[in-house]
């Protein structure tokens, strides 16, 4: 469908009734008037116990595989949060779980789904952050680089484990001419994909909040969402609140959404991992984040987020937040993010519940997870090493000449190679706003002058060890 005549389909829908008890359903309280109907299958068979909301109300399919619901006068979508056990619905690997909704017609909202041909008990998904392209050269390297480096990454999977890819916002950089390229590159990637919006997603100047998501929301369909694989429930939030003029913005979640939240896990099985994805990082940047915490305290929660251009992992409230380097690194200036951490994206291995990841440097192995810098000083060598994935269950241990010499000591820093690539304001070129950025992820030791090597062992949480050998001199 041209972009032009889906703008110009997106009508909005008048509240409508509390169902009866014949629908399970959670809804918030809106005028009489319009409700929707349809049916979710597969095939022939009919889907029970299949969720469908409109953003505000949230049903489930009845034996029968029939929902029926109110809508709110604010709706613009309705979507299917796709169950485990089917193929997600896309569009050359762009997700299609929703339609449209049309005040016009009285038609029914009908989904079909697929079942998947493999269990997903055991699956895969990548994280992209940022690719935000600017200019008809970002786009190219996205495509030369970033594009090909997840399909060898995927060819050396499992083929008989489903993979799926999520971007957590700012796709491009305010050209919306650009998603055109990103959609290339999902479906040369050739798994489907979901979006988040970023603040470089929005439209700017022509209202509020309420209308900033209208090219993002005419692409890629509604801001929030959820679908389901395997003993994972995955969250897609927008909390990116545009504030009416040029650029600003702040994080926040509605208040609607966050209502629409409480609904969705109420379906949610306690034993369920929660996959929550959106841009901006919530442990630092989202003002109402006291607000999210409490809805999510009854599950085992992941954050995944972006924004930053730098990686971190930081634990608040018992839930573990990822912020993810960037697919652009510092805005494609270089191959590093303002922190040192590579230009790339999140590896996310999930057994039932469980859930194991890594950072995939875009063209280096899946085993390069540090840079070791040597630094002579005054009478001894400084040893720092930048082990970007790093959480507190990790071990980052020390060898000089070959002699164990215990754990590093973990310091904020800055990492050397972006303080020579981005500090000052003519670096980077064209973009001299770009600036190395101090992060938590680093270790430091200093050893004899005389030394002649060192080599760094980090363990992950997970046992995995890596290594990186330095000569000192």
């Amino acid at each position: 469908m041209k972009r032009r005549s889906f703008l110009e389909r997106m009508l909005l829908v008048s509240g409508g009734l509390v169902l009866s008890g014949s629908y399970a359903s959670v809804v918030l309280a809106s005028p009489a008037g319009t409700t929707i109907k349809g049916t979710v299958k597969a095939g022939k068979k009919k889907l029970a116990g299949v969720i469908v909301s409109d953003g505000y109300s949230v049903v489930k399919t009845n034996r029968k595989g029939k929902y029926e619901m109110p809508v709110s006068e604010k709706s613009k979508f309705v979507f299917v949060s796709v169950p485990a056990g089917y193929a997600f619905p896309n569009e050359n690997g762009i997700a299609r779980h929703y339609q449209l909704l049309d005040s016009s017609s009285k038609q029914d909202y009908n989904f079909e789904l697929t079942a998947l041909q493999t269990d997903d008990t055991k699956h895969n998904f990548i994280i992209w952050a940022d690719p935000q392209a600017q200019t008809r050269e970002d786009a190219d390297r996205m495509l030369a680089e970033a594009v090909p480096d997840v399909q060898k990454l995927l060819k050396g999977m499992d083929s008989s484990i489903p993979v799926h890819g999520i971007t957590v916002g700012d796709i491009v950089w305010d050209r919306f001419e650009l998603y055109e390229d990103y959609n290339k590159g999902v479906a040369a990637m050739g798994i489907p994909f979901f979006q988040a919006l970023g603040n470089h997603d929005m439209d700017l100047n022509k209202g509020g909040d309420d209308v900033s998501d209208d090219t993002f929301e005419a692409t890629y369909g509604p801001t929030y969402y959820s679908f389901n694989r395997g003993k994972v429930h995955y969250v897609v939030l927008d909390d990116v609140r545009y504030l009416g003029k040029d650029k600003q913005y702040d994080g926040y979640i509605t208040e609607n959404q966050l209502e629409w939240l409480e609904k969705d896990l109420a379906f949610v099985p306690k034993d369920h991992l929660v996959i929550l994805c959106l841009h901006i990082p919530v442990h630092r940047h989202v003002k109402n984040k006291a607000d999210l915490y409490p809805i999510l305290k009854n599950h085992s929660v992941h954050i995944m987020s972006g924004h930053t251009h730098y990686n971190r992992n930081v634990i608040e409230e018992g839930i573990f937040e990822h912020n993810h380097g960037t697919v652009c690194g510092a805005l494609w200036t270089g191959p590093i993010c303002g922190d040192g951490t590579p230009n790339g994206y999140g590896v996310y291995e999930v057994d039932g519940n469980q859930l194991k990841w890594y950072y995939k440097s875009t063209g280096l192995d899946a085993d390069h997870q540090m840079s070791v810098y040597v630094q002579p000083q005054d009478g001894e060598t400084r040893v720092l090493a930048n082990v970007w994935n790093w959480d507190p269950e990790w071990k980052v241990e020390l060898y000089v000449d070959g002699n164990y010499k215990g754990a590093l000591q973990n310091i904020e820093s800055h990492d050397p190679l972006a303080v020579e690539l981005y500090q000052g304001r003519e670096l980077p070129l064209g973009r001299g706003f770009v600036n190395p950025k101090e992060t938590d992820h680093f270790f430091e030791a200093y050893i004899p002058r005389s030394s002649r090597e060192v080599r760094i062992v980090a363990t992950d949480r997970f046992g995995t060890k890596y290594e990186s050998k330095k000569t000192v001199s």
